[in-house]
C-alpha cells in the first residue's frame, strides 16, 4: 500500500547499516519505517532522475492527472520527504496516488527565484504536505485552488534515540548550534556569541559551520562539519541550551534539529520566523527573537547561561513538549492519516483489507 520513496543518491543500505551499529534513529531515512506500523507492508525504495525522454514527456502533459511516464501507473500510494523527490516519483514511477512533502518552493517562489517546472509537477500529484504553518498559503497560490490537496501538520523527532539526559554538570556553558539550511543565519549567530563572551568569557560554542558562509569564526567557538546523529546527541547531552539564527523564511528553518535538542531535554534559542511558534512555546520551551537581531539572541543566551535552574526549568518544558505531542510517531500518524485520505481510505479500512495486522 504505502511505498516510501527517496533519490537514488540517499544510499539506503548505508543508512540501515549505520542504525544497526547504533549510529541513526532510523532504519529508513527521518524514521519514516514507523510507518510499518500503520501499514507492515510498507516498503522502502530509491528513485532515479528521470530521463531525457521522461522530461520532454513531462512537458507536454495536461495540467492535472497526467499519463505519467508512458501511461504506466502503479496502485498503492506513493511518498516522498520533499518535492524534489516527488517530482521524480511522478515522472519516473508514478502510483495510483501521490503524496510530497514541501520543504523549499515556497521560498524560492517568495524570494523571486526560478521555480523551473515544480508548479506542473506539484499540480500532477494528489496531496502535498507541509510541516511549517507559514507555507500553507504560499503552496497554494502557487498551486492554485484547483490543485491537490494540502496539508500541514507539525514534524516529530524520535524521543526514544534523542532521549531526555540529565542537565550537565559544571559551572562552564556550552551551546551548540547545528543545522545545515540555507536560510541560516551565522553571521548573526557570530554576532551574538560576541556579546555574550564579552560578559561570561567562559562561555564555550560548539557551532556547525561548513565555511560556505564566509563568516568569521569568533573567539571560543569550535566548529565541526558533519556530526553522525548518534554524536549530535551526545553533544547536546553536554549542552546548557541549543541557539539557532535565520533568515526570513517560510518553512520554519532547524526545527527539526531544534527538535532534537529539544528532546534531550535542553531550552531552544532560535529566531521568530512564520511557522517556528508552532514548535517553540516563547518563555516556556525556549525563547524566540527577531529575525537579523544578534543583542536581542544575545540577550536570551545570557538569561539562560546565568540562570542555571530557568535552563534546567526550560529544558524539562521542552522535553515534555516532544513527549506531549512532537515525537516521531505523532508525526508518522498524521502523515500517514493524510495520505490514506488522500487515497480515499482510512486506517480502519487499511485494518479490514487485511493489509494491518490483527
Amino acid at each position: 500500500m504505502l511505498d516510501v520513496l527517496f533519490p537514488h543518491e540517499t544510499d539506503l543500505d548505508a543508512w540501515r547499516d549505520a542504525f544497526q551499529r547504533g549510529r541513526t534513529p532510523g532504519e529508513w531515512p527521518h524514521g519514516l519505517e514507523a510507518l510499518r506500523e500503520v501499514d507492515p507492508a510498507a516498503t522502502v525504495g530509491s528513485l532515479s532522475e528521470p530521463t531525457l525522454g521522461e522530461k520532454v514527456r513531462g512537458r507536454i502533459l495536461p495540467r492535472r492527472r497526467p499519463l505519467l511516464a508512458g501511461g504506466a501507473r502503479r496502485g498503492g500510494i506513493g511518498l516522498t520527504w520533499d518535492e524534489n523527490a516527488g517530482r521524480r516519483l511522478a515522472l519516473r514511477e508514478p502510483r495510483q496516488t501521490m503524496v510530497t512533502g514541501v520543504q523549499w518552493i515556497t521560498d524560492i517562489v517568495r524570494e523571486g527565484r526560478d521555480p523551473g517546472r515544480m508548479r506542473e509537477v506539484l499540480r500532477a500529484l494528489d496531496g502535498l504536505w507541509v510541516t511549517s504553518r507559514g507555507q500553507v498559503d504560499a503552496l497554494r497560490a502557487f498551486v492554485g485552488d484547483d490543485g491537490p490537496r494540502i496539508a500541514y501538520f507539525r514534524a516529530g523527532v524520535d524521543s526514544d534515540f534523542f532521549r531526555a539526559e540529565p542537565f550537565p554538570s559544571g559551572d562552564a556553558p556550552l551551546v551548540v548550534s547545528a543545522g545545515l539550511d540555507r536560510h541560516r543565519d551565522l553571521a548573526t549567530l557570530y554576532a551574538a556569541v560576541e556579546i555574550v563572551r564579552d560578559r561570561m568569557p567562559w562561555a564555550q560554542f560548539v557551532v556547525q559551520d561548513e565555511g560556505s558562509a564566509g563568516a568569521a569564526v569568533p573567539r571560543g567557538v569550535t566548529t565541526f562539519d558533519r556530526l553522525d546523529p548518534d554524536e549530535l546527541r551526545d553533544l547536546h547531552s553536554r549542552a546548557w541550551c541549543f541557539a539557532n539564527a535565520t533568515g526570513d523564511n517560510l518553512h520554519a528553518s532547524g526545527h527539526v534539529v531544534a527538535l532534537e535538542a529539544m528532546a534531550v531535554g535542553r531550552a531552544v534559542v532560535l529566531t521568530r520566523t512564520p511557522g517556528i511558534e508552532d514548535y517553540v512555546d516563547d518563555g516556556r520551551t525556549g525563547f524566540l527573537v527577531p529575525v537579523g537581531d544578534a543583542e536581542a539572541l544575545a540577550e536570551r543566551l545570557l538569561r539562560t547561561l546565568e540562570d542555571r535552574s530557568l535552563a534546567v526549568r526550560l529544558g524539562q518544558a521542552a522535553r515534555r513538549s516532544v513527549e506531549e505531542d512532537l515525537t516521531l510517531r505523532h508525526f508518522v500518524d498524521r502523515l500517514a492519516g493524510f495520505a490514506l485520505s488522500v487515497a480515499g481510505l482510512s486506517l480502519d479500512e487499511l485494518v479490514e483489507d487485511g493489509r494491518m495486522g490483527s
